[in-house]
């Protein structure tokens, strides 16, 4: 694998491999506090890159099993390595397109998928001309439309799917998770700081659901031009290994 790693800590005496191409960021971190995992949870995470929304779960000893997918060989080396590192016995990772996981996964078992996915549309703006970065940020290798159908494929009935995107693709990601039989159940909004329009909205749907959706109070990044106490909540053990 050539590519520039390196070990970034997690807290608890964990950490993880990332590269130029596949880290993380604030958005990763928030979808894994939304998603409010259960110790019993046996997760699928879509475009797991380097692997970090199962790892920060299992940091906090929840979930039963996990497994990762992403269709970048170098991403999904990096979780290996990172696996492998930790001695995690129950975290799998799985190079594939996601399109391609019958007989892979197991379909109608699963209590809970993420998703942190490419958040431009195949004809938004100009790509970047670096293939990877081209299929984490654009929808090249998959649509919305591909990752929610196969969700629902994945997860069994009350199971939950739990998404972040960009606020202007709310309206479709409501209008195909309702198309695919997840019901909408939870919103949140993500704001940078008071007065300004949200960067990120945080969504819960559930398979087969009941009609109704809660929305809860919009979350701020910053206060006071420093991280909000709420968001040093969600960082925890993770902004705790920089002190």
């Amino acid at each position: 694998m050539e590519q520039k790693l390196k070990k970034e800590p997690l807290g608890k005496g964990w950490h993880i491999n990332v590269s130029p191409h596949h880290t993380f960021g604030t958005d990763a971190v928030v979808l894994r506090h939304f998603a409010n995992p259960k110790q019993r949870d046996k997760l699928v995470d879509l475009g797991t890159g380097c692997g970090i929304i199962p790892l920060l779960m299992l940091r906090d000893g929840k979930l039963q099993t996990a497994v990762g997918v992403d269709i970048s060989k170098e991403a999904t080396d990096l979780a290996e390595m990172t696996v492998k590192e930790l001695e995690i016995n129950n975290f799998k990772v799985i190079n594939s397109d996601l399109k391609e996981l019958k007989g892979k996964v197991e379909f109608g078992a699963n209590t809970l998928v993420t998703c942190n996915p490419p958040y431009k549309a195949p004809n938004a703006g100009l790509k970047n001309p670096d293939s990877v970065e081209m299929v984490a940020r654009h929808e090249v290798a998959c649509t919305l439309e591909d990752i929610i159908g196969v969700a629902a494929k994945l997860l069994q009935t009350s199971g939950r799917l739990c998404m972040c995107h960009r606020p202007e693709r709310l309206a479709e990601l409501m209008s195909l998770m309702s198309k695919y039989k997840i019901e909408p159940k939870r919103l949140r909004l993500v704001c940078q700081r008071k007065g300004e329009e949200p960067w990120l909205v945080l969504l819960e749907g559930r398979r087969c659901g009941k009609v109704g959706l809660r929305i809860e109070p919009t979350l701020y990044v910053e206060e006071n031009g420093e991280f909000s106490a709420e968001m040093l909540e969600i960082y925890g053990p993770y902004k705790e290994a920089y002190l």
